[in-house]
């Protein structure tokens, strides 16, 4: 959606994180003014096409992990982003065809392309709501989301790329625990967050791209990260580097490129679960 047209709905005046993930990612649902903020970042930050990469690929394997040796059944994805297939949907239901998912998005744009996040499988099922993650109390208390997932029993609150879009004022340590209050024992949280650690020049002009573009951004270290997880019982190999977690070489073009650098990838990840 390279166009400059406007869709009903959607602020195209301004570019949006979902549709400049969906850049990195080499969507084609994305506006003009997208593909300029994003390329402003390539610019600093050529690396950026990998950590999106990288954080995809995590996604995929912390979906697979959770599914396979944890017994989960439920995922509340939030911060879906524009659907690329395969969308954790997909991935879960590959392992367990029963897997129910509810995904949650505040961009329009995700609205728009929902349909494709609702392609369940018969045994399954998945839905969408229009939620953001700091009003987390219409988010749980929607009706969509008490239709599709059992809160009785164990859910993965999967987190990708998200809270760096939440700064220190707006709490985001308390959006987490909140999310995870509702859970019961046995759940887990799958989370992904940009890190300055590697290189803090570059992410700061990074940050400053963001903020620019209308987008208030927070990138943490590891410790800032590892604070989410706080009560959990974190998977091996704790909080690492993406492509250091759980490592594919199975993953769907794992072979077409090199190995990154941790500097490269900038993101860190990790899976605890809910004692």
């Amino acid at each position: 959606m390279t166009s400059s047209q406007p869709t009903r709905g959607i602020d195209t005046s301004r570019p949006h994180s979902a549709r400049m993930y969906d850049y990195y990612l080499g969507g084609k649902d994305h506006f003009e003014v997208d593909k300029q903020a994003a390329e402003r970042v390539a610019e600093v930050y050529p690396a950026i096409f990998v950590c999106a990469r990288e954080n995809r690929a995590f996604m995929h394997r912390a979906t697979r992990v959770l599914a396979r040796e944890h017994g989960i059944r439920q995922w509340l994805d939030i911060g879906t982003g524009i659907p690329t297939e395969p969308n954790l949907h997909q991935v879960a239901q590959s392992v367990v065809p029963d897997a129910r998912v509810v995904y949650a998005d505040n961009d329009p744009l995700v609205l728009k392309y929902a349909e494709r996040l609702m392609r369940s499988t018969r045994e399954g099922r998945t839905t969408y709501i229009e939620a953001d993650v700091n009003n987390t109390e219409t988010l749980l208390n929607s009706a969509e989301l008490a239709e599709v997932l059992d809160l009785s029993r164990p859910v993965a609150l999967s987190l990708n790329a998200l809270m760096h879009f939440v700064t220190d004022v707006q709490d985001p340590y308390g959006i987490v625990r909140r999310l995870l209050e509702i859970l019961p024992s046995g759940s887990a949280l799958a989370l992904s967050h940009c890190t300055p650690d590697f290189d803090p020049p570059t992410w700061q002009k990074v940050t400053d791209i963001y903020t620019a573009a209308g987008t208030p951004v927070q990138f943490r270290t590891r410790a800032e990260v590892t604070r989410f997880f706080d009560g959990l019982e974190l998977l091996d190999p704790g909080v690492t580097v993406g492509h250091h977690w759980r490592p594919d070489a199975a993953e769907t073009g794992a072979a077409t490129h090199a190995t990154p650098t941790d500097a490269e990838v900038s993101l860190w990840t990790g899976v605890g679960i809910k004692p």
